[in-house]
């Protein structure tokens, strides 16, 4: 799973740690996942905030390159 977290300053990113502060949020490692949790507004309501779509982009290159400990 990958976990997204809204940091208390209200910026959402991907946790790779995932031990960052903040209200998280997972979804899976699968592109028809991620794509669903931005589709149909899921993650935004887990977060309780708007996400940003280029976060959407970064999840789907993180899947593709199977880098899910953060690397870049």
């Amino acid at each position: 799973m990958l976990r997204i977290v809204r940091a208390p300053d209200g910026t959402v990113a991907h946790d790779p740690t995932g031990k960052a502060n903040g209200r998280g949020a997972y979804v899976c490692r699968d592109e028809v996942c991620i794509d669903g949790a931005f589709a149909r507004g899921g993650l935004s309501h887990a977060l309780s905030t708007p996400v940003p779509a280029v976060l959407a982009d970064e999840l789907r290159r993180i899947v593709s390159r199977g880098t899910f400990d953060g690397a870049q």
